[in-house]
């Protein structure tokens, strides 16, 4: 899952600085907590056993309310209407109201005390996380008291990753993988560079490794598809969308020096160089200004309509349903991944995919109106029950199990994903409501993901590695090297956009000089000292050598 995850400015540095302040002075600290969480008793409502999930003893009356932030304004917030949150309100006598917001928002919980019952945000360096002792229940004595089935279903290597100083773990991600998740070959690729198939087909299927390749591809597009933007890319918003990292991974860029210390990807001179092929791409016209100012609802609709020739795309499947309906009503001229730009020093893509910090990371806050209810929450997401629901629904009515023991949609609902998939993502919402989701329980099936990306996965093959080691290595949040860094990513932000929208070399030269200035004036040897440092204690974690 893409992750993508902590966005960037001067808003969202005021924001976390906030929180960083608000938090701090809460509780007795992000580094300590009682020795025992005072959990009210829930014995006239079941008996704890080991053995069985807590959802299927408990015997409470009525309705259980909830309340759950989620930090982001794009999230769906509705609960119980389609198959898959209405199984969930069924099995576990809940309603849940979802809140989204911004760090902003995020911010005034904090500020006004009046915290949700449940949590989740996408930033793993944010100081809510670090100080979550402060603010959030610890799972382990949750799960203790109220639902031991949890330790059989959470994953001990990502408990152990999130664990804070005091030995407790307070929040839990979606996506968390290992190296073992990995080596398996269950978790699939998450990017691609794609190209409309009629377009690909029209220009002889022509090689776009090199940058002269790419740029004469871009002239014929231009040329011959007018009405195309011959090169796209995901929304660039307040980060760098699919141009930075994203774009460092698929040409190979290292994640290390060769001394195993920290590398300036963004200097890379191979990534400079593409960087200098889409500038001379965007003053050829193959580039459009309208993509450095769209936001991801614009992105996604250019992307239902085929109005890109060509992508560097990250995030296939929360971009599936849209290449599923662009593809539907344009037989044979969906999306498909081809090899696209490649390493000018012969370096092979190195993509990335959610590592053992994954994505979405979910608490249960110190406010909540019932802890144990909330636990088996967890524990029913997490569980194979739960992460069946979640991604096909429900046996009988939206899918069925083959002979081989491998999970087939219905013909029916087959029909509806290819066909209709507005309607299928709001009756079913299957692949969408991800709390906890994990890769491999897509690998249960051959339909886990819609038609329009199959092809892109494939490609993808042999092509992950795990970036773990750079997992979490920023500064801590409040220090004069977490307020370099925040400035140092805003300036970078911008620099990116100037240099492909450079008039000429010149001023290509001239901007990325004045990134590097910056670079030595906001204590950038010390983060990079910092980022080593944290570099070697994930090796240490992870036991990589």
């Amino acid at each position: 899952m893409n992750k993508a995850l902590g966005k960037k400015g001067l808003k969202l540095f005021t924001a976390l600085m906030a929180v960083t302040l608000i938090v701090s002075g809460c509780g007795s600290g992000g580094n300590s907590s009682s020795s025992k969480t005072d959990l009210k008793s829930v014995d006239d409502r079941y008996t704890v056993d080991a053995e069985k999930p807590a959802w299927t003893l408990d015997k409470k009356e009525g309705v259980t309310d909830l309340t759950w932030y989620v930090n982001a304004d794009w999230w769906n917030t509705d609960f119980g209407k389609d198959v898959v949150t209405k199984k969930i309100k069924e099995d576990l006598n809940i309603n849940i109201k979802f809140i989204t917001g911004d760090d902003t928002k995020l911010n005034t919980f904090f500020a006004g005390g009046d915290m949700p019952d449940l949590l989740t945000i996408f930033d793993s360096n944010s100081p809510v996380v670090s100080k979550a002792a402060t603010w959030a229940l610890p799972l382990n004595d949750l799960a203790e008291k109220y639902d031991p089935y949890f330790n059989k279903v959470a994953a001990a290597d990502t408990l152990n990753w999130f664990k804070l100083a005091d030995g407790k773990t307070y929040g839990y991600p979606n996506y968390s993988n290992t190296q073992a998740d990995y080596d398996s070959g269950n978790i699939p690729a998450k990017t691609a560079f794609v190209i409309r198939k009629d377009v690909y087909e029209a220009l002889g299927s022509p090689v776009i490794g090199t940058p002269e390749e790419f740029k004469s591809v871009m002239e014929k597009i231009k040329s011959q598809f007018p009405d195309m933007i011959p090169f796209g890319f995901n929304s660039i918003g307040t980060g760098t969308g699919s141009l930075g990292d994203v774009l460092q991974d698929f040409i190979g860029v290292p994640l290390e020096t060769k001394e195993a210390g920290f590398y300036d990807r963004n200097l890379d001179e191979d990534y400079l160089t593409w960087l200098k092929t889409l500038n001379a791409a965007y003053r050829e016209g193959a580039i459009s200004d309208d993509s450095f100012a769209d936001d991801g609802t614009a992105f996604e609709e250019k992307v239902k309509s085929g109005k890109y020739a060509t992508m560097l795309l990250d995030g296939t499947p929360q971009q599936g349903g849209n290449l599923q309906i662009f593809m539907s009503a344009n037989p044979g001229k969906e999306y498909i991944a081809i090899d696209g730009l490649q390493s000018t020093i012969g370096n092979k893509p190195t993509l990335n995919q959610s590592g053992i910090t994954g994505w979405m990371i979910s608490y249960i806050t110190k406010q909540c109106k019932d802890p144990a209810k909330a636990i088996q929450v967890f524990t029913y997401l997490l569980s194979d029950e739960g992460q069946k629901l979640m991604n096909y629904g429900i046996e009988g009515e939206t899918y069925q199990v083959k002979d081989n023991g491998k999970i087939e949609l219905l013909p029916a609902m087959k029909d509806l994903q290819k066909n209709n998939a507005d309607k299928f993502k709001k009756d079913y919402r299957m692949g969408e409501f991800m709390f906890f989701g994990h890769d491999r329980d897509k690998a249960l099936s051959e339909d886990a993901f819609p038609e329009s990306i199959k092809q892109m996965q494939e490609w993808g093959k042999g092509k992950l590695k795990p970036h773990f080691i750079l997992e979490n290595i920023n500064p801590d949040q409040g220090t004069p090297e977490a307020r370099s860094l925040t400035a140092i990513n805003t300036r970078w932000n911008t620099a990116l956009v100037s240099m492909i929208r450079s008039k000429d070399d010149g001023s290509f030269d001239s901007t990325l000089a004045d990134y590097k200035t910056f670079l030595d004036k906001n204590n950038w040897d010390k983060i990079v000292k910092i980022r080593t440092e944290k570099m070697k204690l994930n090796k240490e974690k992870l036991g990589i050598k």
